[in-house]
């Protein structure tokens, strides 16, 4: 009888957050990718994404994927929240291989092992059912494993992290930031709207309730595209928007602060789960943006 490896994260949000079968899901990406496909944006050092279910999210996820360009070798650090674990730092991974139904992603382990021994306090070790039970970093293995099916993967689940526990993860993930054969992958929804979220702000200068919510997405992507942290800081405790990898795009800010690289970070696709014209009506927003070099 098959017994699951206790060093492989299963991929436990397939056959319902998205397609369990390998080729089916296989030809969903290459959809999403082909009706994104652009102008290609070259030089990607970091890119945003949803990370709701493929069928809301997949659409709006591809349109920062279609930047980027499938290498030999290549380090993906994938950083996510927190949903269902209360963690003060950042979660690191002890396993071997994320798997996915397209096949197995390696981990990093060496990186991984520097970066506990770097990041001192701030972090701790999670676990596998910790790891199988979050989906804000496995809603994104499917694309990664498209685009770098030979890549090494650093997943960090990035928990309630104070401004200055921001800066301090920053600060030793920025080396790795600068190496050309890196890229990072920011997991994030935005705004969650609705009673259910216990979340219902509405301007009606903005005219529809689902217009009010994009002007308020948008301030925070101004924000995020300036690569302006303190301001953004100061727009979360104003707003309480419900972005929630709010944690994970603060620790993206201050490692591209800190880079001293020529960056821009730019919109590539907006969207709402649905456009809210009612008060009981709720709605989660998904952005795509990437970060590339001038």
């Amino acid at each position: 009888m098959f017994e699951p490896s206790s060093k492989i994260r299963e991929a436990s949000h397939a056959g319902s957050w998205y397609i369990g079968d390998g080729k089916q899901l296989d030809a969903q990406l290459n959809d999403f990718l082909s009706k994104a496909k652009g102008e290609t944006i070259p030089n990607i050092k970091a890119i945003i994404g949803p990370h709701a279910g493929f069928s809301y999210s997949g659409p709006t996820a591809a349109f920062a994927y279609q930047h980027l360009v499938q290498k030999e070798r290549m380090r993906v650090f994938l950083l996510g929240p927190c949903h269902h674990t209360y963690i003060k730092g950042i979660g690191l991974s002890e396993l071997e291989q994320y798997e996915t139904p397209l096949g197995n992603i390696e981990l990093d382990q060496p990186t991984i092992k520097q970066l506990s021994a770097e990041l001192k306090k701030n972090y701790v070790f999670t676990n596998k059912d910790i790891e199988e039970q979050e989906h804000s970093l496995e809603m994104h293995l499917p694309f990664i494993y498209k685009i770098f099916p030979k890549c090494k993967l650093i997943p960090i689940m990035v928990g309630a992290t104070s401004e200055e526990q921001d800066a301090q993860v920053a600060s030793v993930l920025v080396k790795y930031f600068v190496d050309p054969n890196t890229v990072f992958v920011i997991s994030s929804d935005f705004c969650h709207w609705g009673k259910r979220f216990q979340y219902t702000p509405y301007n009606k200068e903005h005219g529809e309730i689902h217009q009010s919510i994009a002007q308020l997405d948008g301030q925070a992507i101004k924000l995020i595209e300036s690569h302006n942290i303190k301001e953004f800081y100061k727009y979360l405790d104003e707003t309480e928007n419900t972005i929630c990898g709010r944690h994970p795009i603060c620790v993206l800010l201050n490692i591209i602060n800190l880079s001293k690289l020529q960056l821009k970070t730019q919109l590539a696709r907006y969207a709402q789960s649905s456009q809210v014209t009612k008060p009981n009506d709720s709605s989660v927003s998904y952005a795509a943006l990437v970060t590339s070099l001038i």
